[in-house]
């Protein structure tokens, strides 16, 4: 049984555009890894925060829409996001619910 699950995740406004990008890159990893499969990923651009998050007032916005079969990735995706310091916030949804 396929689950949809729509992602979201700041990145921190204080880094190069390598970083940047690695940073998105070792996440789409965690999730390809386990089997996920990425149906929309946007990079919404940087904006700004209604408050201070960790000290940042704007942040890298990107949003991904996935399916999978396990909640492994999901779970691995929520565990890499909070050790990674570069993601100041991150958010999964449940699609199906």
């Amino acid at each position: 049984m396929m689950k949809n699950y729509e992602i979201m995740f700041i990145v921190r406004p204080d880094i190069d555009e390598s970083s940047v990008k690695n940073t998105v890159k070792s996440l789409e990893k965690v999730l390809t890894d386990r089997k996920a499969k990425i149906t929309l990923s946007k990079e919404l651009g940087q904006k700004e925060f209604a408050y201070e998050i960790k000290k940042f007032k704007s942040g890298y916005y990107f949003l991904y829409n996935i399916e999978t079969n396990s909640d492994d990735a999901v779970n691995e995706f929520n565990r890499v996001a909070r050790l990674d310091e570069n993601v100041v916030r991150h958010l999964v949804i449940n699609l199906d619910k």
